[in-house]
């Protein structure tokens, strides 16, 4: 049996001469073979792998020393000297009412979140988790498979009651859309605006809770993270920015086990266009912006107002607090989930996610360290760890082609060849 099967991988291999080798119709199954395989899970990378993929799942992992069985029907894809990983899961994304710098009811359409969806799985996010202002279009694009695209989860309107009945009424308006999620935001933007109640975000989340819904709490403050945890918030939806985590935090994290969103671009966002950034020169970044837009934020007048503006000096300020917290809370086995906040304005949706990577590791992770927490962990972070982050049977055929080994070097996920949602390759 086993003489049959690697002569069976050898005649695979004969046929295997590009990237896409298969003649005449497109089968159901796919084969890609001899690829470094990074799993999600953390585990060595897979040398000389060999995934099997039916239709919009994957049948099977295996390596060339033990191919296991391949369809002899199945189209062949050589992917030697390449790497595969998991399609990336943003954990903390938005996908709504943007469209270029300007962000606004009439821009939440149909159209225009299946246009940030594709921008998405373009750069490899594969799976996005929109955190807030989610409405029927979002839902219904849910409930789809995801053609073109990447997959999306919602967590419906933002919950912003001011009283613990207000804010429970607006929870079962969210639960009724059939949401995956309930968002609600402590904090008050540096001071500028008033703070949710504690009365109302704890009946938000309890409420929340009683309905089966997970909950994720936008905040700034560590004393606020603190009292989130005591009533069991499921995931910090950014980093704590205000003071370095204490040692009563990481024992509450310890007791409760939330997962922790760093979004450390947000940050970033709020004053990287004071000047004109040195990735608007990255060639990787320039396969899908919109020139337009960089335009727009290369005007004199616009980095100037950024430069001079309080907040934005304050946020760099805090950013340095988020990565010095990031690195602390990973070395405390506090669970890291990638995410961005990406969708808002000059926020790029894709990009971002790789630079978020990139200064995960800046900030004291390994680069596979990160990449666990782009994949698998955030989809356990997330409640899909069976369906998305992960390549292993039955998991969604969801993964991306890299030139380089991203696993060795955070930077190679810019040698991005190609990305594959449900099995089918989306579009360059």
């Amino acid at each position: 049996m086993r003489i049959c099967r690697v002569a069976l991988l050898f005649t695979l291999l004969a046929g295997a001469t590009s990237l896409l080798v298969a003649r005449g119709q497109p089968s159901a199954v796919k084969v890609f073979v001899g690829a470094r395989l990074v799993d999600g899970s953390g585990a060595d990378p897979i040398e000389r792998s060999i995934v099997v993929v039916d239709g919009d799942r994957i049948r099977s992992v295996a390596t060339m020393a033990e191919p296991g069985i391949v369809p002899a029907n199945a189209e062949r894809i050589d992917v030697r000297g390449r790497t595969i990983l998991p399609g990336f899961v943003n954990a903390h994304g938005h996908v709504g009412d943007t469209n270029g710098l300007e962000a606004a009811p009439e821009f939440y359409t149909r159209e225009n979140l299946e246009r940030q969806l594709r921008l998405y799985a373009q750069y490899g996010v594969t799976t996005v988790f929109s955190l807030g202002g989610d409405g029927p279009a979002g839902v219904a694009l849910r409930n789809e498979a995801p053609a073109g695209r990447a997959r999306v989860f919602i967590a419906g309107p933002i919950v912003t009651g001011t009283t613990a009945a207000t804010a429970t009424r607006e929870v079962d308006v969210a639960a009724a859309m059939g949401v995956d999620w309930i968002k609600f935001r402590v904090d008050d933007n540096l001071g500028t605006t008033p703070k949710m109640p504690r009365d109302a975000w704890q009946a938000a989340l309890r409420h929340a809770h009683e309905k089966k819904l997970p909950v994720a709490a936008h905040l700034f403050y560590l004393e606020d993270a603190k009292a989130l945890l005591r009533e069991d918030v499921d995931l910090i939806a950014h980093s704590i920015r205000d003071q370095p985590v204490d040692d009563e935090f990481l024992q509450l994290a310890q007791e409760h086990r939330p997962c922790v969103v760093p979004t450390l671009t947000r940050e970033v966002s709020t004053f990287v266009y004071e000047s004109t950034p040195p990735f608007f020169s990255d060639e990787f970044f320039l396969r899908h912006a919109d020139p337009k837009v960089l335009q727009q934020l290369k005007d004199g007048s616009r980095q100037a107002k950024m430069r001079k503006s309080a907040s934005a000096q304050k946020y760099k300020q805090a950013l340095k607090v988020a990565m010095q917290n990031l690195k602390t809370l990973k070395d405390a086995g506090v669970r890291i989930a990638m995410g961005t906040d990406t969708g808002p304005p000059a926020r790029f949706q894709g990009y971002f996610e790789h630079m978020e990577l990139e200064m995960m590791v800046q900030a004291g992770l390994t680069p596979m360290e990160a990449i666990v927490a782009a994949t698998g962990d955030a989809a356990r972070c997330m409640k899909k760890a069976e369906l998305v982050g992960i390549i292993r049977p039955g998991a969604s055929a969801d993964f991306a082609v890299y030139k380089d080994d991203p696993s060795k070097d955070i930077r190679a996920t810019h040698s991005l060849e190609s990305v594959f949602v449900a099995g089918a390759r989306i579009p360059e």
